[in-house]
């Protein structure tokens, strides 16, 4: 079992920045990759972007050139830091850990959430 832990959230501006942090407990030599989501409400949950155990990250392109995934040097912790934040960023965001479980499976764990809210 993983627990994820989110902190960082909050109102800003349009053209601001907020940092996100989430910090990972338990069983976390078995976590493959790790990341951020986010969900508007009526929306469906999507992605931001990913950073595996490897160091690879992957970014929706809504977030390319705005937003910056990194880890923590304990590897137990993952940051996005938000630039440029726009109206359409507001949402709930996600922590996840995910564990292969194949090629086509993974084991997945979330955080609680935290409100990212970007109004004048």
């Amino acid at each position: 079992q993983v627990q994820l832990v989110e902190s960082g959230g909050g109102l800003v501006q349009p053209g601001g920045s907020l940092r996100l942090s989430c910090a990972a407990s338990g069983s976390i030599f078995s976590i493959d990759k790790m990341g951020w989501y986010r969900q508007a409400p009526g929306k469906q949950r999507e992605l931001v972007a990913t950073i595996t155990s490897g160091g690879s990250t992957n970014y929706a392109s809504s977030s390319k050139g705005r937003f910056t995934i990194s880890r923590g040097n304990a590897k137990n912790t993952v940051y996005l830091q938000m630039n440029s934040l726009k109206p359409e960023d507001t949402a709930v965001y996600y922590c996840n850990a995910a564990h292969y479980l194949d090629e086509n499976r993974s084991e997945d764990y979330w955080g609680q959430g935290t409100q990212v809210t970007v109004s004048s």
